[in-house]
């Protein structure tokens, strides 16, 4: 798969996050996310695109007006992928720098995200 259309996949993937409309997010992840992704972060484990609709909304319910913004390009190599982003709250001040790492299946959408929150611990 070209770089360019895993950049696609993964900035539509973003864009359901930001996505307040039900139905306008489902039509994304069905562009974006594999049936049966397996999202991981701090937080949640989930599997399926019903699953990870439903977590984008209770998180976007719980924080009316803020949005995630890239924070860095998408780094691709073979069917991996990489990104920083940040959450930006309703009034424009910025939540931690995050990362995710992401897995794209045979069909072209994202088979897996993992995502760590804040800076890296410190070594030692």
């Amino acid at each position: 798969m070209e770089d360019d259309a895993i950049t696609k996949i993964v900035t539509q993937y973003m864009a359901a996050w930001n996505e307040p409309d039900d139905a306008a997010r489902h039509a994304l992840l069905e562009q974006c996310w594999s049936d049966n992704g397996i999202y991981l972060d701090p937080n949640v484990s989930l599997a399926g695109r019903d699953a990870l609709a439903t977590k984008i909304g209770e998180v976007l319910a719980s924080r009316p007006g803020a949005r995630l913004e890239f924070m860095s390009g998408i780094d691709v190599h073979h069917h991996v992928v990489r990104f920083l982003w940040r959450l930006v709250r309703a009034d424009g001040t910025s939540g931690d720098t995050s990362i995710d790492f992401g897995e794209v299946g045979p069909d072209g959408r994202l088979v897996k995200i993992v995502g760590f929150f804040g800076a890296p611990p410190p070594l030692g």
